[in-house]
C-alpha cells in the first residue's frame, strides 16, 4: 500500500511542476519576455503611472490608466478581461499593487514588467516621446 502510495505522491510532484502558469496568476516578465509576447500574442499594454510621468515617453502601443486615478477601477473595467495584459510602471511598485487589483477584478493572464519602464530604458529599447 505505501508503494501506491509514494507513486502518486511523485506523480502528483512531477505534474504540478511541469504545469504551465495558470490563469489568474501573475507573472512576472524581463524586458526580452515582454518584447516576446507583444510580438507573438494579442496583449493590452497599460502604464499605469500618471499623466505627467508619461510625458517623459512612454513605451509603444500602451494605452494610460493611472493607478493614482479615482476612476482607475473603472477605467479598467475598459479592458478586455479574457486578453492578456501586461502592465508598467517607473519602477515596478505600481505595477505590482494593480496586477493583484486585476486578478481580483477576473482578468485571466496577467504580467508585470520586472522594473518597469526604469528596466525597460536600461536594456536600450525605445520609448515614444509624449507630444
Amino acid at each position: 500500500m505505501n508503494r501506491y502510495l509514494l507513486i502518486f505522491i511523485i506523480a502528483s510532484v512531477f505534474l504540478t511542476s511541469c504545469k504551465d502558469k495558470a490563469d489568474g496568476e501573475i507573472i512576472l516578465v524581463t524586458p526580452e519576455e515582454m518584447q516576446s509576447l507583444m510580438e507573438l500574442e494579442e496583449v493590452q499594454l497599460v502604464d499605469v503611472r500618471t499623466a505627467k510621468e508619461r510625458e517623459d515617453g512612454f513605451i509603444k502601443n500602451s494605452q494610460n490608466i493611472d493607478w493614482y486615478s479615482p476612476t482607475f477601477e473603472s477605467d479598467i473595467e475598459n479592458l478586455d478581461k479574457t486578453k492578456p495584459v501586461i502592465i508598467y510602471c517607473r519602477s515596478g511598485k505600481r505595477s505590482a499593487e494593480c496586477a493583484e487589483k486585476l486578478i481580483e477584478a477576473g482578468f485571466v493572464k496577467v504580467y508585470d514588467l520586472e522594473g518597469g519602464i526604469t528596466q525597460w530604458l536600461y536594456e536600450d529599447r525605445a520609448i515614444e516621446l509624449a507630444n
